[in-house]
C-alpha cells in the first residue's frame, strides 16, 4: 500500500523544511522525508541573504538593493526580492525570540571564529553582543582543548581588518577534562547540567578563570559551546558572574548554533502539521505523462511507495548529495535531472584556486515557477526545486546560501499547496 499526502518534500536542510512548513500552512497534508542529517550542524547558524554583490569584496549593507545586479538565471531573479522577505518572515516565526535582525532589511557585522567579519541577515540571539558594529573593547577567550577556535589569532585578524574597538585574546583550561576526541556537544552539556568539578560547578570555575584574564573591556566573546538545551541560562550565568554582556562566536562543525537552528525549525515543522520519514533514502520513482506518480523509499531491504500530488526537491547541492558527478557528467541524485555544465571536466574549475569555478554554480535548471527544465521543457510539471540543488548562484562566495534556500522554500512549498 502507498503512503499518500498532498505534498512531498524530499531533503531535511533549510530549503526543505522551509518547503514543509508554507506548504503545510496552506492546509495540505505534507510530508518531509529526509534520508541523512542535514547540513545544518556543519553550518555557522548565521542567515544570510546576500553578502556581496557580484565581483565586489565590500559587504553589502542593504543585500536588497544588490538584487537587480544579480544574473538572470540567478535563483532571487527567479522568485524576486518580495519571496526572500515572504520566506524571511516563515523563518523568523519558526525560530521566534532566539533570532535577532528582523527589525530591518540591512545586514549585520558578525565576527567569525577565523577573525573575518561577515554579513548577515539573521543571527541567533547569544551571538548578538558581539556585533562588529559596537564599539565596545572585546576579551576573546579560547578553550584549550576545543579546536577550532584560536582567540588570540582571531583577535589579530580582526585587529587587522579594522575593527572600531579594541579586541585581544586569551585561552583558557575548561574546568573538567574529556577525552582528546570528545567534540563541542561534550562541553555544552557539561554546562547544560553546571556539572561538578574539583573547585566547585563548572559554570562558575570558568567564569572565574575567564575573570582572572579580564582588564576592563566591555564584553567576553566565546567559542559557540555555551550550552545546548540552555543555552541562554547559560551565558546569563557567565554575564551576571562576569559582569560584562556574553557572546558566542560561531565556530566550525559541528556547530552547535547550527545544531540549535536544526531544532527549531524541526519543531517548528511538527507544530505545523508536517510529518517527517526520516532514515530511508529514496531509491527510485515512477513517472507518467510529465509527471512524478511516487517516489520508492528503501525500508530494510523493501521498497516502500510514497505518493503525493506535489513534490518539492530539496537535497541540496554536493555536499548535501543532491548532485552527483563522476569523471565526466554532472546530474541530480533522484530523479536524474540534467546539470548544465562544460563537456570538459577542466573547464568545471579555474587554474587559480581562488578563481571563479564554475562547478561552484552547478545545480538544476529552474524555470520562474521553479520547474526544473531542461533549455525550455520542463521535466516534471508536478516538481519544484528548492535550496542548493538549484544552479546558478556561488553561495559560498556571495554570502547567499540561507537566502535562497528560504525564498525558494518559501516558493516551492507555498505553491505547492495552493495548487492542489
Amino acid at each position: 500500500m502507498a503512503i499518500n499526502d498532498d505534498v512531498l518534500v524530499i531533503g531535511g536542510g533549510i530549503a526543505g523544511l522551509t518547503s514543509a512548513i508554507a506548504a503545510a500552512k496552506t492546509g495540505a497534508q505534507t510530508r518531509l522525508v529526509t534520508h541523512k542529517q542535514s547540513t545544518l550542524g556543519n553550518a555557522s547558524g548565521l542567515v544570510d541573504v546576500l553578502g556581496y554583490a557580484p565581483g565586489e569584496d565590500t559587504p553589502l549593507s542593504d543585500p536588497f538593493e544588490a538584487f537587480e545586479q544579480l544574473p538572470d538565471d540567478h535563483p532571487y531573479s527567479k522568485v524576486g526580492a518580495d519571496a526572500v522577505r515572504d520566506g524571511l518572515a516563515l523563518f523568523d516565526d519558526a525560530v521566534g525570540d532566539e533570532y535577532l535582525g528582523d527589525h530591518a532589511e540591512t545586514n549585520a557585522l558578525v565576527p567569525t571564529h577565523a577573525g573575518s567579519v561577515k554579513p548577515t541577515a539573521r543571527y541567533p540571539r547569544s551571538i548578538a553582543p558581539g556585533l562588529a558594529s559596537d564599539d565596545r573593547d572585546t576579551l576573546l577567550i579560547g578553550i584549550d582543548s576545543v579546536t577550532g577556535f584560536d582567540a588570540p589569532m582571531a583577535a589579530d585578524h580582526l585587529d587587522a581588518v579594522g575593527v572600531p574597538f579594541d579586541v585581544r585574546g586569551e585561552t583558557v583550561r575548561f574546568p573538567k577534562s574529556f577525552p582528546q576526541d570528545a567534540d563541542v556537544t561534550r562541553y555544552a552539556r557539561a554546562l547544560d547540567r553546571n556539572e561538578p568539578t574539583d573547585d566547585g560547578p563548572v559554570r562558575k570555575v570558568l567564569a572565574a578563570r575567564v575573570d582572572d584574564r579580564l582588564d576592563g573591556e566591555g564584553r567576553v566573546g566565546f567559542p559557540a559551546v555555551l550550552g545546548d538545551s540552555r543555552h541562554e541560562t547559560v551565558r546569563t550565568e557567565l554575564q551576571d558572574r562576569l559582569g560584562v554582556d556574553v557572546f558566542e562566536v560561531p565556530t566550525g562543525p559541528p556547530s552547535l548554533p547550527g545544531l540549535r537552528l536544526e531544532d527549531a525549525l524541526y519543531e517548528a515543522a511538527e507544530d505545523a502539521g508536517v510529518r517527517i520519514t526520516s532514515g530511508n533514502p529514496i531509491v527510485d520513482y515512477d513517472a507518467d505523462n510529465g509527471r512524478v506518480e511516487q517516489v520508492l523509499l528503501d525500508r530494510l531491504g523493501s521498497e516502500v511507495p510514497y505518493k503525493a500530488q506535489q513534490y518539492v526537491l530539496a537535497t541540496g547541492g554536493a555536499v548535501g548529495g543532491g548532485i552527483e558527478s563522476d569523471r565526466d557528467v554532472v546530474t541530480e541524485s533522484i530523479f536524474g535531472l540534467p546539470v548544465e555544465h562544460p563537456d570538459d571536466r577542466y573547464e568545471w574549475f579555474d587554474d587559480d584556486v581562488w578563481g571563479d569555478h564554475p562547478y561552484t554554480k552547478f545545480g538544476v535548471s529552474v524555470d520562474a515557477d521553479l520547474r526544473p527544465v531542461a533549455g525550455d521543457d520542463v521535466q516534471f510539471e508536478n516538481v519544484r526545486a528548492a535550496g542548493s540543488v538549484i544552479g546558478g548562484y556561488d553561495f559560498a562566495t556571495e554570502k547567499s546560501g540561507c537566502g535562497v534556500s528560504l525564498a525558494t522554500g518559501y516558493v516551492a512549498g507555498n505553491t505547492a499547496g495552493e495548487l492542489l
